[in-house]
């Protein structure tokens, strides 16, 4: 089969994280039975909200100062570990599983989309590089996304910048990723459980000393406008797609509450261990 350049490209409004999880997932499945083109989604998240990894254990949290915080817990359909998503641009890939930008094995599509995204934060002026690690990806310990080295690694003086993760199922590919645009990246550390506080303070130096923020290697913000502007240009330019802005249709507004209310913002799906 042959497939267009034409993909569409979604500009949601920030929303809470069971409904960012379930509209992508309502995406990808309406993308399955022929009823949308393949999708770039730019979004944000409102209130803050801790993701975690498909399969990571919900003890990872301390729900008490989640709350305390005011911040949201969401289950990703995706795997790795915790990220803390506020001050951020997340983008989310969906497509069926032989598109050629995706297709091939894990580790093929997800270097296909890292040429974009690495082309997005080099427009940006952040001077970064890709790097492989062999083996990464494999079972760790660790909770913190950021932390975690990824197959193919986007790091600027050696700290990593985007944490993306992929699940490819039967319905097609879905990969999304975050770029933290400024903010305070040890925050995470005051969702997530650790034996007591020196062992925090342990892991919020070493997520400083692994990670950054596009306003750190800058000394300025970028706004999100910005960041996704050069995110769309650098998808259409390294992968030959054409966008088509588009709109979240009836279908999959009411799938994506469906899913929210049986699904992702459920105890069953995130909280289980």
């Amino acid at each position: 089969m042959s497939y267009s350049p034409a993909w569409r490209l979604l500009r949601t409004p920030p929303a809470p994280g069971a409904w960012n999880m379930a509209l992508d997932e309502a995406i990808l499945e309406h993308i399955h039975r022929g009823e949308a083109l393949p999708t770039l989604r730019l979004y944000a998240w409102t209130p803050a909200c801790l993701s975690l990894g498909h399969a990571q254990p919900f003890a990872d949290v301390d729900t008490a100062r989640l709350r305390a915080h005011g911040w949201d817990v969401v289950r990703r359909l995706t795997g790795g570990r915790a990220i803390l998503h506020t001050d951020e641009l997340t983008y989310s890939v969906a497509a069926p599983t032989d598109e050629p930008r995706v297709a091939g094995t894990v580790l093929e599509s997800y270097n296909r989309l890292a040429g974009a995204l690495l082309r997005a934060v080099r427009d940006l002026g952040l001077p970064v590089e890709m790097k492989e690690h062999a083996g990464a990806g494999g079972p760790s310990l660790n909770p913190v996304c950021f932390e975690v080295p990824s197959t193919y690694e986007i790091t600027v003086h050696g700290k990593k910048l985007i944490g993306s993760a992929q699940a490819r199922k039967k319905e097609g590919v879905l990969q999304h990723g975050s770029l933290p645009l400024h903010g305070d990246l040890t925050r995470i550390c005051q969702a997530l459980v650790f034996a007591d506080e020196a062992t925090r303070e342990l892991a919020a130096a070493r997520l400083l000393e692994r990670a950054t923020t596009v306003e750190s290697v800058l000394g300025h913000v970028v706004d999100w406008e910005t960041a996704a502007r050069t995110f769309v240009r650098a998808f259409e330019s390294e992968l030959g797609l054409t966008f088509e802005e588009g709109v979240v249709s009836a279908s999959e507004q009411a799938r994506a509450e469906e899913l929210v209310r049986e699904k992702y913002a459920h105890p069953s799906w995130t909280e289980r261990s």
